[in-house]
């Protein structure tokens, strides 16, 4: 993650991130970041995508 464009690529998916966040209303960008760390499955909610589980093609 230290070569080439790596840097750059990280930085702009993190603003992306922090971005998403601002438009959904966070008001605590820090907080609900840490909130997602700890629990993933916080940014599907988030994102208003459904976690659902599905054995199907395995």
């Amino acid at each position: 993650m230290h070569a080439g464009t790596a840097p750059r690529a990280m930085a702009t998916f993190r603003n992306l991130a922090t971005g998403a966040l601002k438009i959904l209303g966070a008001d605590n960008i820090a907080k609900t970041a840490r909130a997602i760390r700890d629990e993933p499955t916080r940014a599907l909610t988030i994102l208003g995508i459904a976690n659902t589980q599905s054995n199907h093609g395995t």
